[in-house]
């Protein structure tokens, strides 16, 4: 069982990467627009990845995430985003993609990461 945690306020990206980790083997999924709605979701029920944007409606993804390893210690992170540049404080381990969205690159780095 693979559990994933989407972090993004836009709803058609956010669908769109729900699309592709299910298809890449993700058993359940749980959605965040915000970074304390991220802190939330996964003190609710761990992540085995997260998958996140970096600027947010409210707050960021890397702050969200910076949060949830602190927490509840290493879990594998896949920023996509259109402002990698902006990416702070993202972790030294986690993949950074950009975006327009690359679903060859986002499987393959799913794939590699997942514990499916």
């Amino acid at each position: 069982m693979c559990h994933v945690l989407v972090i993004e306020d836009d709803f058609l990206i956010a669908d769109y990467i729900v699309q592709l980790v299910e298809a890449a083997g993700a058993t359940s999924v749980s959605q965040a627009v915000t970074q304390q709605e991220a802190i939330d979701q996964a003190r609710q029920r761990r992540p085995e990845l997260i998958m996140s944007d970096v600027k947010l409606v409210e707050g960021t993804g890397p702050l969200a995430v910076k949060t949830i390893l602190f927490e509840l210690g290493p879990i594998p992170v896949i920023f996509v985003t259109g402002t990698p540049e902006d990416c702070e404080p993202c972790d030294a381990r986690a993949v950074i993609l950009g975006k327009p969205i690359n679903e060859r690159e986002v499987l393959h780095h799913f794939r590699q990461l997942a514990p499916v």
